[in-house]
């Protein structure tokens, strides 16, 4: 073989492994500016303590200040977040990791890039006037649920709980009730008989003695306890050719995020009550610091994606969704921390 031969094949396997290289490694890496800066960005209860890093992100002008224009689209509950991602009304979703690996059962290529929460931070509870009826999961068969939304993390929260007593997801009935004070009046309304939501209106509930809790996931604690494991909550994904076309907007993101995590590790109760939207507080800024208290320990302080977070995520859906084949998921595909790591290089101090 001519030295010019296999000089040419060197350089070819060389452009092949740095073909592999950028996969793995995003040229975001070394580029600095955003691909593409108007971003429509769509969440299921921004309201929620669950993304309470997207809107720190957005109060404090972290979007802007990496060259982004951001549009926030709030739906009732993450299903239907994703469902705008898909259907191409979103570039972007800030929901629960576990959309990753159902739109991947359904032939869907989405991949979580900057964790918002590193707990579930959700909850059950039966309405309290139902209370002294309900032993255990299976005492509930029969009744009304209000959740975020169909499909998303409260319903599936609701279905493990349930799952592990033997029952069937129809064994009980849902309701979408939104995620806010949307929730207060359904209770108030007798309209449901318990509810699988997230703070501050787990928080109202309790103080007001509405429901009596029965799965918690709202601490570290309570996330080992209920899933044996940590349990990824809230992210920021997309899909993943969006990330392959737009590195540097993604890095831009993930930069926004991964700041907003690292202040809130610092921040005050009162500073974040005073930096949230008033109608976040529920008319009750005490109770609005109460509730943050509750998850705070959950919340991500770097954005990074556990180690064994995607398969104790795996393993709960397994439980309360018997569409989802393990065996069919590759979880490698669903989440990537490289642009979660350039943003605490960059923001090592917070």
């Amino acid at each position: 073989m001519s030295q010019m031969r296999m000089a040419r094949r060197a350089l070819l396997r060389g452009s092949m492994f740095a073909l592999g290289a950028s996969l793995l490694y995003p040229t975001s890496l070394v580029r600095a500016a955003p691909e593409k800066t108007r971003i429509t960005l769509a969440v299921g209860g921004k309201s929620a303590l669950y993304y309470l890093a997207l809107t720190v992100a957005e109060q404090l002008g972290y979007f802007k200040a990496e060259g982004l224009e951001l549009e926030i689209n709030d739906f009732a509950g993450g299903s239907k977040s994703v469902q705008a991602l898909i259907g191409g009304s979103a570039d972007v979703v800030a929901g629960a990791y576990e959309h990753t690996i159902r739109m991947q059962m359904l032939g869907q290529q989405v991949q979580a890039f900057a964790l918002i929460g590193r707990g579930m931070q959700l909850a059950v509870a039966v309405v309290t006037k139902h209370a002294d009826k309900v032993g255990s999961a299976k005492d509930v068969k029969g009744m009304k649920f209000g959740v975020s939304a169909p499909g998303s993390s409260t319903h599936m929260l609701l279905n493990y709980w349930i799952a592990k007593a033997g029952l069937k997801p129809s064994d009980v009935a849902v309701i979408g009730v939104g995620a806010g004070a949307s929730v207060l009046a359904a209770v108030n309304s007798g309209e449901i008989d318990g509810v699988a939501q997230s703070d501050p209106v787990l928080t109202m509930l309790e103080r007001k003695n509405m429901i009596k809790i029965v799965v918690d996931t709202r601490t570290t604690k309570g996330n080992l306890d209920t899933f044996g494991g940590p349990m990824p909550a809230a992210t920021l994904n997309t899909k993943v050719d969006f990330i392959q076309r737009n590195p540097g907007t993604v890095q831009a993101l993930a930069n926004a995020i991964v700041r907003a995590d690292k202040w809130l590790q610092h921040a005050n109760p009162e500073e974040v009550a005073k930096l949230v939207p008033e109608n976040y507080l529920l008319g009750d800024k005490a109770l609005y610091i109460a509730a943050l208290n509750n998850v705070r320990e959950v919340l991500s302080p770097d954005g990074l994606m556990p180690d064994d977070g995607p398969a104790t995520c795996l393993k709960f859906l397994a439980a309360s969704d018997e569409s989802i084949k393990p065996e069919k998921i590759r979880l490698e595909a669903t989440w990537t921390n490289e642009f979660a790591k350039h943003a605490n290089e960059k923001y090592k101090q917070g």
